[in-house]
């Protein structure tokens, strides 16, 4: 099996380090990028600001990091949007999207609506697959994305573009999160989303997708077989514990994103498992059934 091809590679997008701090993809929606660029977050957390246009309000998805710096980048869109904030919205529990969700929240006298009551807190609103969201002159849909995480969640505007948090990222691929990301749930939601038609993928990290984003996400179902071929190839010629697994699979990729790559090699052994392919032994030693 050959390595799919990602149709990104001839878009024109921002360079890693290039994503501009803010940006306004569509009247709706403005971008703006919290400062915390890494590894695991790319350029760093990309915070969404929605509202309709003159409505005076706004919603605020993934306020990421509780930092100083970043809120007064989000206060300086709110006082061009001559907008106050209605409500915070997160797509899933990791900190790097949820930390500011509480804090935010209470500075804004506003409420957390999320996937986990964790997340949302004791005054929050717990968000499940189907719920809307009818807020600032606007109305999100809740579309149910786990895989990722248990509790992740993507929000489908009235535009047509998703918000689609850690599910797909702007450059790259996502990490299926061990022991709680689950990679049937995950190719699941991808084919969900893929039913949705989305105009436009705003991506949790990196750049917003605008362009045939269905073979964007083609390429990450494409992807996902193609890790399961990997793993099978290398156990086929004898058991291999994770961490030989990881270095021979992710020998081309930087050993700062292994230990995401740990997780993600997890996940998929465990559904190779549970389809009855793999067998995990002893000493954390896998081999083909």
């Amino acid at each position: 099996m050959d390595a799919p091809v990602d149709p990104r590679r001839s878009w024109s997008l921002p360079a890693p380090g290039e994503l501009p701090r803010t940006a306004e993809p569509e009247p709706l929606v403005t971008r703006v990028l919290a400062p915390n660029p890494s590894p695991m977050t790319l350029d760093g957390t990309n915070t969404y600001v929605v509202g309709a246009p003159g409505s005076g309000q706004v919603v605020v998805v993934d306020p990421g990091p509780d930092d100083p710096v970043h809120l007064a980048a989000v206060r300086e869109v709110l006082a061009a949007r001559a907008a106050e904030v209605v409500a915070v919205l997160v797509t899933h529990h990791h900190g790097d999207h949820a930390e500011a969700a509480l804090p935010w929240a209470a500075r804004f006298s506003v409420q957390v609506a999320a996937g986990s009551a964790e997340v949302a807190g004791p005054d929050g609103r717990v968000l499940a697959d189907g719920d809307t969201v009818t807020l600032a002159g606007t109305s999100l849909a809740v579309v149910a994305t786990p895989g990722h995480t248990r509790d992740h969640l993507a929000f489908r505007t009235e535009t047509g573009s998703v918000l689609v948090g850690d599910h797909v990222l702007g450059r790259g691929t996502s990490v299926v999160t061990h022991p709680e990301g689950d990679v049937l749930a995950y190719l699941d939601s991808l084919r969900r989303v893929h039913r949705l038609g989305p105009a436009a993928l705003y991506c949790g990290h990196g750049p917003e997708l605008t362009e045939d984003v269905g073979s964007v996400l083609e390429f990450y179902a494409a992807h996902r077989a193609y890790r399961e071929f990997q793993l099978l190839e290398a156990l086929l010629g004898g058991d291999r514990t994770v961490a030989e697994l990881v270095a021979h699979v992710y020998a081309e990729v930087p050993r700062a994103v292994w230990p995401a790559a740990e997780q993600s090699t997890r996940a998929t052994l465990a559904k190779l498992s549970a389809t009855g392919q793999v067998v995990c032994g002893a000493g954390d030693n896998w081999r083909v059934a």
